[in-house]
């Protein structure tokens, strides 16, 4: 599966939005910008907003903590191109930035409609840059966007309602 997917990298259009992605998610720097900037912008919700950006710090955070317990070692490469980015750490599991980006899905669905219909795509999208660009494993995408959607939505009430 693994060299199925990242054989669609092969297309240049493909690796280059897989490698942007992969790189605007290094420390879910994409999800906290977007976050800011929607604070920024919407000041009667600016509070919810910024709660909301906290949540996928959060599960930014727990993940890199579980990724430093369980210690998984990226993908191999044996008779595959190399990876389409550097990464941050050695270990894959779960991936940071699944975690981030289903936490930033969860978060933000709960602040305007927009972003209901946008950021699930983004964050999927986020999702599946990982397993193109070669660093990571389904099943640590997978890992990474359960505990993300659920530390988010442990949090979900917060964003809404301080």
């Amino acid at each position: 599966m693994l060299a199925a997917v990242r054989d669609r990298a092969a297309d240049p259009r493909v690796a280059a939005a897989a490698r942007a992605l992969s790189r605007g998610g290094e420390h879910a720097a994409l999800w906290l910008a977007a976050g800011a900037a929607a604070a920024a912008a919407d000041p009667a919700r600016r509070a919810a907003w910024l709660r909301g950006t906290a949540l996928i710090g959060a599960a930014h955070l727990v993940s890199m903590g579980v990724k430093r317990v369980v210690r998984r070692p990226r993908p191999p490469l044996a008779g595959h191109r190399a990876p389409l980015v550097r990464t941050a750490g050695r270990h894959s599991f779960p991936s940071s930035h699944a975690a981030s980006s289903a936490a930033a899905a969860v978060a933000f669905a709960a602040l305007a409609p927009m972003t209901r219909r946008y950021v699930p795509a983004a964050a999927a999208a986020m999702c599946a840059s990982r397993l193109l660009v070669g660093v990571h494993y389904p099943t640590d995408v997978a890992a990474g966007a359960l505990l993300g959607g659920l530390t988010a939505g442990a949090g979900r009430r917060w964003v809404r309602y301080g």
